[in-house]
């Protein structure tokens, strides 16, 4: 170990020699008072700041040694615009970004980002990583181009018409890199949390302002809020560390030193459809989670019958209906059992009576009667069972689906990714869940039972008073459409 880094030793000193020597040709005054090679006029600054020297790594996956020039180089501070007719992005000359805007994004990038520079790109230099100034070679509308040539460093932004941002980093010598997301906490009437997001195996999301730390093999990472998402995607697949800190502050540090990065960044609005045209697995933004299988054919049918209804409330009712009717066949099982369970009232009152003080005696002839009679004394269970994958299928979507913000019903109801202002709905679900509640056979519970289970309506009720309108809208629809469901299938049976 001791003759390696002495080795090392070795070869900083003749490389700082090298750096030195090559400075003091190149860059150093001459003896007639004169530059070797003059600095442009746009690099000039008011205020001075030190390029920094790195110098190339021994092996792969360490950090590049640095150390600082015999003289300073000022660069001046400067930003670069680039803009299309789909986007635009303001960037400083140290590839922080300051300013976006997207053809499609329904809030402003100041609100939506919750910094004044919620992406940078860092390097290590003079042992830490920070943000380096580059010198801006060129511009044009939608490609610019910046440098260092103390550090080897070459970046060109070129501005594709999708809306993306192509970035090209290359260096002489092998560097670090470290992406840095910056933004602060928000929570929203509508429950939409900021929060970052990267895809690796699969979607994780971490609340801005959460202690989280981690490592995987990274294609996207970015910010994400109120339906919109700014992210980093990079060409490759990149092995790298997470870190986020109670401050805002997400680092993505990619554990191998690189002459070359490509990556491209945009903001957009999170249309599923547009996301999927981006390409790079960026709609698995859209987090619709392990129903996802549900989920996504409920939103293309939501979709289409949209092109049909220009009302996405109208759209959730349907859909409602339809999931009702396919899942008919064991909802009939379920109320054919139920209804048994009511016929069967007399007999189970009478064993109860028979056996008030031997309850294993109770319970076995209970058993046998439920046999002879085909009744399930668990059937009402079976319909809230089988609409739970639909339920979160359908809150994932109305949840995560930017076409329902601003979407109006009718009436009072303005915005279906909102609650109801006046809680009509939730009133509604409510009282129709209680009516559910009181027209199912629930023979086998005790009066204490009963009233938790008939308290239980209000309870739901509460909490859904500020979930989307369009969700209490679905719950309330396919509740009240069960009841009439039932009520055919007892007066069929009678």
């Amino acid at each position: 170990m001791f003759q390696e880094d002495h080795k090392r030793a070795i070869l900083a000193v003749v490389l700082s020699g090298f750096v030195l020597f090559g400075w003091q040709y190149y860059f150093a005054p001459s003896t007639n008072g004169k530059l070797t090679e003059k600095v442009p006029s746009t690099t000039q600054a008011s205020t001075a700041a030190p390029a920094q020297s790195i110098l190339p790594t021994s092996g792969q996956g360490q950090s590049a040694s640095s150390i600082a020039p015999s003289a300073p180089v000022e660069i001046v501070s400067a930003t670069a615009t680039l803009k299309n007719a789909n986007a635009s992005y303001v960037f400083n000359n140290d590839l922080s970004l300051t300013a976006a805007t997207n053809g499609n994004e329904l809030i402003k990038f100041s609100d939506f980002a919750g910094s004044s520079t919620p992406f940078n790109f860092e390097i290590y230099v003079n042992n830490k990583y920070e943000k380096v100034k580059l010198n801006l070679d060129h511009q044009s509308e939608t490609e610019v181009q910046f440098s260092n040539q103390v550090i080897g460093l070459k970046v060109k932004a070129s501005l594709l018409e999708n809306g993306k941002i192509n970035f090209l980093v290359n260096s002489s010598a092998p560097l670090k890199y470290r992406i840095h997301f910056q933004s602060s906490e928000k929570k929203l009437e509508n429950g939409q949390i900021r929060h970052f997001s990267f895809f690796a195996k699969d979607t994780k999301v971490i609340e801005v302002g959460k202690n989280d730390d981690g490592e995987g093999l990274f294609k996207w990472v970015g910010i994400d809020f109120d339906y919109h998402i700014l992210a980093l995607v990079f060409a490759e697949k990149v092995v790298a560390k997470y870190t986020t800190t109670k401050d805002g502050s997400f680092f993505i540090e990619a554990t191998n030193n690189v002459n070359e990065l490509k990556f491209d960044l945009v903001f957009t609005k999170k249309n599923y459809d547009h996301l999927i045209s981006l390409g790079d697995q960026l709609h698995l933004s859209v987090d619709f989670g392990i129903f996802s299988i549900l989920a996504v054919p409920m939103l293309r049918g939501i979709q289409m019958l949209y092109d049909y209804i220009p009302n996405y409330g109208f759209a959730i009712i349907v859909i409602t209906l339809l999931i009702r009717l396919v899942t008919f066949p064991l909802q009939f099982k379920s109320f054919k059992s139920m209804k048994k369970m009511q016929e069967i009232q007399p007999e189970l009152q009478k064993l109860k009576e028979k056996h008030k003080d031997d309850s294993m005696a109770m319970q076995k002839e209970t058993m046998e009667l439920f046999k002879r009679a085909g009744a399930n004394p668990l059937s009402g269970c079976l319909p809230l069972l089988l609409q739970m994958p639909f339920f979160f299928a359908i809150y994932k979507v109305i949840s995560n689906s930017v076409e329902l913000v601003g979407a109006p019903f009718f009436g009072w109801i303005k915005d279906l990714s909102v609650h109801d202002p006046f809680y009509v709905l939730p009133v509604l679900m409510a009282a129709s869940m209680f009516l559910q509640q009181k027209i199912t056979p629930q023979s086998t519970m005790d009066p204490m039972q009963q009233k938790i289970m008939l308290a239980m309506p209000l309870i739901f009720g509460f909490i859904m008073k500020d979930l989307p309108a369009g969700l209490v809208l679905y719950i309330f629809v396919s509740t009240a459409f069960g009841i009439v469901q039932q009520y055919f299938v007892y007066k069929v049976l009678d």
